[in-house]
This record gives C-alpha cells, structure tokens and sequence, in this order.
C-alpha cells in the first residue's frame, strides 16, 4: 500500500483507473461533484474503488460541508447549511445550536455511509478572519477559537457516532490567510503568541481527531520559508509536539497552486517533513504517476492502523433517519 488519497475522473473507473490503483494500491480516494450523480451510480463507483485496490477496509473520502462545499448535492441528497450558521446560533443559543449540529452531522453521516463514503473532511478548526480572503468565510463555525473548539468537538463526535471519519482541517489554521491557497501561496506574519492563542487553541483541543489535513501556508514566525504542509519545523514542533495532534497527518491536495515543483518532488518533501499521507485530488494520471514515484510502500503497521479506524467507526448503529431529519428541521426553525 502507498501512503497516497487519490481522486478518479468521473463517475466510473476506467479501465486505466482501474489497473493504476490495482497496481499501486493506494491508501485511499477522494470524492468531488465530477464523480457524482446518484445513489446507485455512487455506490457502485466506492463499491468498484474499494475492489481495486483489493480491500474492504478502505478510507473515502469527500467534501460534505454544507453551503458552498457540498459534493452530494439536491436532488438526491439533502442541502445542509454552511458550519457558520450553528456558530450564529451558539451565540444566541447555545444549547439550541449544539443539539442542531450533532442532528445535522448525524443525518449528513447516514448519507455517506450508504454510498460506501467512511470519511467526511470536516469540520473546519480554522478561526474566522473578518479581513481574510473569503475561500474559508462562513465555511468556518466563527472567529472565536473556544466557539470553534466547541462547535468541532460536538462534529467530529457526531460524525463518528454515525459512522464516518472526520478530518479536522486547515491544521494549524488557515483562518488568517489573505489569498486562496488553491490559487497562491499565503503567508502569514502573526506572531507565535497570537497564533498559539486564536489559531492553533481549537487544532489543540481536538489533538485526538483520527485525521487532519495540513494548510498550504507559510508561518513566517514559525518557517519562514516552506509552508506548513512541507515544514518539518511546522509539523514536528507545533503539530505534533506544541498541539499533541496524534492522528494520521495528511497534506491538502498537492495540486493546488501554492505548492510548487514537480509532484514527485511535492510528495517527497511532504513525506519527509512528516505528513503520512499524500492527498491528490483532480485524477491527472501524469500527475499520479509522479507522485506515485516519490513514494515508498508503507509498513504492516501503518496499513493495520488505517483499516482498525475504517474497521471501527463502520461498526456504528444506523440512525431512524425520519426521527432525526423531524428533530433537526425543528430545532432550525427555532432559529
């Protein structure tokens, strides 16, 4: 197995698909609106992912968010709001926005799970910037760190109550960043007391998410020259040591244009400062090849440890969808 996420071109394998993945065995894939259009056609693509690679227990992932970020879309799939609204309501009702979020992350699991989808990236731990570029916005629960710890905790406990992975995300905190990582490389000039405060108090609170997703920025107080994705000072000293993150560390997709040179030498940096696995959405099968190449087979270990997660979390009981969805829609009325 390699330590690679891969994405596919559209709604089914091709057969070139099919014989790389059944090749190269990556870890896992990911899932964006290109490879979606119903439930049926949904299932059999994880079905037939899963079959190449030839495990059961296998990490897929997507996008499920609400509001702008949302791959599993009407009509066959019901609309969820953005993260922002429940962080809104927290601040005229706490209890009320607590109780809608885990309802809304339990309904949003039972979607997935159907189709064979085992991982959702989310929630978002980045702390909302009123002058930031608008990429993260009302994708964010607030601009409050001890809101967003909160609002966090209560997602990544929902989601794996219903049967899915999270991935807390941008680690350590894109919230501050002024340009679209997918377009440019930020840089971030915060001092190290500020960021430790704001940014990085939520990533530190959820240390004990299964998976995060690295930011493709630069924290000139911390590195000033790599972002945080290729930063071994990044993900060795404020990562792992400084927040205790523990889970299974993964890049953001190495695609976007803050990242530069080739993808094999991207996946090697990534490597080498310490992410354990590579994620590489658009299904470009040059750029697979390459990045391909950077990587070396992973331990029995490191395979196991992936599966016990995936193993695990499938274990939980399905939800009386109609209960929930008739429980959720009241308490949003509420709002």
């Amino acid at each position: 197995m390699k330590p690679i996420i891969f994405g596919c071109s559209g709604p089914e394998l091709t057969e070139a698909e099919f014989a790389f993945f059944q090749k190269n065995k990556p870890a896992g894939f990911i899932l964006f609106a290109r490879n979606v259009e119903d439930k049926a056609q949904l299932s059999k693509l994880t079905s037939d992912l899963k079959r190449s690679v030839g495990r059961h227990k296998v990490p897929i992932l997507i996008d499920q968010e609400g509001g702008r970020v949302q791959r599993m879309a009407e009509p066959h799939w019901r609309k969820y709001p953005p993260m922002g609204v429940f962080g809104e309501m927290a601040l005229k009702d706490p209890t009320l926005a607590a109780s809608a979020l885990r309802l809304n992350c339990r309904l949003m699991a039972d979607d997935l799970r159907k189709v064979g989808v085992n991982v959702n990236c989310l929630p978002l731990l980045d702390v909302r910037q009123k002058e930031a570029d608008a990429i993260i916005g009302d994708r964010a629960f607030s601009g409050d760190p001890s809101l967003v710890a909160a609002l966090g905790r209560i997602t990544v406990d929902a989601l794996q109550e219903g049967g899915v992975l999270p991935v807390v995300k941008h680690i350590p905190g894109h919230g501050r960043a002024m340009v679209d990582s997918h377009l440019k490389l930020p840089v971030v000039d915060t001092p190290v007391a500020e960021l430790e405060e704001m940014d990085f108090a939520p990533f530190k609170a959820l240390k004990d998410a299964p998976f995060a997703m690295t930011a493709h920025i630069v924290y000139s107080a911390l590195d000033s020259e790599k972002p945080a994705t290729l930063s071994r000072q990044v993900i060795a000293r404020t990562i792992r040591m400084k927040m205790g993150f523990s889970g299974l560390l993964m890049t953001d997709d190495l695609s976007m244009k803050a990242l530069s040179g080739s993808f094999a030498e991207r996946s090697k940096e990534a490597l080498e400062a310490g992410c354990d696995l590579l994620l590489h959405c658009n299904g470009d099968m040059a750029e697979m090849e390459e990045v391909v190449s950077a990587c070396d087979e992973v331990n029995a270990g490191f395979e196991k440890r992936i599966a016990t997660l995936v193993r695990n979390v499938e274990q939980a009981p399905m939800i009386d969808r109609a209960d929930v969805k008739r429980r959720l829609e009241e308490l949003m009325s509420k709002f």
